[in-house]
C-alpha cells in the first residue's frame, strides 16, 4: 500500500532505521533537529518584509547583515539569520563533532558544555537569498558526513581537513524549499523521499514517497548571459538544444533559469531536465560558481539516489576529494540522458584540440 501522506518524517526515519537493527538512533535524532531548523527558516522567509517589525522567538533580534563572507559576497540580514538558527538547533544535540557553513570561514567547535557525537553538518543555511527581495523560492541545503574516528575517540577539536570527504562518503543529504508550500527533499541512501509541511500540525508529512528523475528530458536550464565564457562542449551542447526539432538533437526543448539551485533542483526531481553552471572563463581564479561541500554534493546525493546523475562535466561529482572548506567547482545534473552526453562532449577532441593534419583522416597529401 502506498505511503504517501501517511507518514511523519519522524515515522520514516524510524521505519529506514529498522535497515540497521545496530543503530544508535542519532542520525535519526540529528535529522529531524536539522528539519526543526528549516521549519524556524521557512516561517522567517514567509514573514517576508513583515519580520522586519515581528522578528521570531527563533532569534534574540533580527540581524543586520550587510557584512562580506567568507565568499566575498554581501550577507542579507536572512542569511546571518538563517546561519544563526542552524546553530543554534544542532549545537546542543550531542550529535554533532563540529558544523561547517557557506556563512563561516572555518569549521565551527561544538561548544565546551555540550556533548559532542559522531557526526559532521554541512550546510547552506538559505541558497538563492538574492532572490527574497522578488518573492522565488529559496531553501537551504543541507549534508551528514562522519567525523574521522580520532576526533570521536579523542574529542580533539574539528579542523578543516576533517570535512574534507568525497560526496560519496555522505551519510545523509537534502533540501528545504521555502515555496508556495515548505517541503523537505531528504535521502538516508535508500532514495529520496519528499515531506510537506502541514501547517496545522507543524510536522513534515510524507507527500512523495519515492522520487524518480526521469532519465530523457527536453528541458535544460543554464544561466545564458555567460554564453561567451562557456566552454566549447557546454555551448556545443546548448546549441543543440537551441536549434531544436531540425537540428541534430531532432526534438524541441525548453529553457528555464530560476538563479536559485534550490527550486532547480526541485523541478528537475520533480519532472526531469538538467542543470547546469559549469566551469567558464569568466573568473579564471574560480573554477566554478557553486561550492562543493555543501551546494554540488548533497544536491548530486539526492539526484543520484532519485535515479538521476550528477557531474563536473569531466567526472562524477561524488568522486571529487575536496581540496578545500569553501572549494569552488563546475556542476550539472540531472536527467542522466542528458547528463551522459554532456560528459561525452567533454571528451571528444573539441575544434582547438583537433589532430595536427599529419595524422587527420584526410592523409597526408591535401588539396
Amino acid at each position: 500500500m502506498p505511503l504517501t501522506g501517511r507518514w511523519t518524517l519522524t515515522r520514516y526515519l524510524i521505519e529506514q532505521r529498522k535497515r540497521f537493527p545496530q543503530a544508535s538512533g542519532e542520525l535519526n535524532a540529528l535529522l529531524l533537529d536539522v528539519s526543526l531548523a528549516c521549519k524556524s527558516i521557512a516561517r522567517i522567509v514567509a514573514m517576508g518584509a513583515l519580520g522586519d517589525a515581528t522578528p521570531g522567538a527563533e532569534v534574540e533580534a533580527a540581524p543586520a547583515g550587510g557584512a562580506v563572507n567568507v565568499q566575498g559576497e554581501v550577507q542579507k540580514p536572512l542569511d546571518v539569520m538563517s546561519n544563526e538558527i542552524f546553530i543554534r538547533m544542532n549545537e546542543w544535540n550531542g550529535h554533532l563533532a563540529g558544523m561547517a557553513s557557506e556563512e563561516m570561514e572555518a569549521p565551527m567547535q561544538i561548544p565546551a558544555n555540550y556533548q559532542r557525537g559522531k557526526y559532521l553538518l554541512v550546510f547552506d543555511p538559505l541558497d538563492g537569498s538574492g532572490n527574497i527581495d522578488v518573492n522565488v523560492s529559496v531553501g537551504s541545503i543541507f549534508s551528514v558526513l562522519r567525523a574521522p574516528q580520532d576526533v570521536v575517540d579523542s574529542g580533539r577539536a574539528v579542523v578543516e581537513a576533517d570535512f574534507l570527504q568525497p560526496g560519496s562518503a555522505q551519510v545523509a543529504a537534502g533540501y528545504a524549499l521555502y515555496g508556495p508550500t515548505t517541503m523537505l527533499v531528504l535521502t538516508v541512501g535508500d532514495g529520496v523521499a519528499g515531506f510537506t509541511l502541514n501547517p496545522n500540525l507543524g510536522e513534515f508529512v510524507l507527500t512523495h514517497e519515492k522520487i524518480t528523475v526521469p532519465r530523457e528530458t527536453q528541458e535544460f536550464a543554464i544561466n545564458t548571459s555567460n554564453a561567451r565564457f562557456w566552454e566549447p562542449p557546454v555551448k556545443r551542447y546548448v546549441d543543440e538544444c537551441l536549434a531544436g526539432k531540425p537540428g541534430p538533437r531532432g526534438k524541441d526543448f525548453n529553457m528555464r533559469w530560476i538563479a536559485s539551485m534550490v527550486a532547480e533542483a526541485h523541478r528537475i526531481l520533480m519532472r526531469g531536465g538538467v542543470f547546469l553552471y559549469p566551469r567558464d572563463t569568466k573568473d579564471t581564479s574560480k573554477p566554478g560558481r557553486l561550492r562543493l561541500l555543501y551546494e554540488a554534493n548533497p544536491i548530486g546525493m539526492v539526484m543520484e539516489q532519485a535515479g538521476g546523475r550528477c557531474s563536473t562535466g569531466r567526472q562524477p561529482m561524488l568522486g571529487v576529494v575536496p581540496s578545500s572548506l569553501h572549494q569552488r567547482i563546475g556542476l550539472v545534473f540531472g536527467s542522466a540522458a542528458e547528463v551522459e552526453r554532456i560528459e561525452r562532449y567533454h571528451r571528444e577532441p573539441q575544434p582547438d584540440e583537433a589532430p595536427p593534419p599529419l595524422f587527420a583522416p584526410r592523409s597526408l597529401f591535401r588539396d
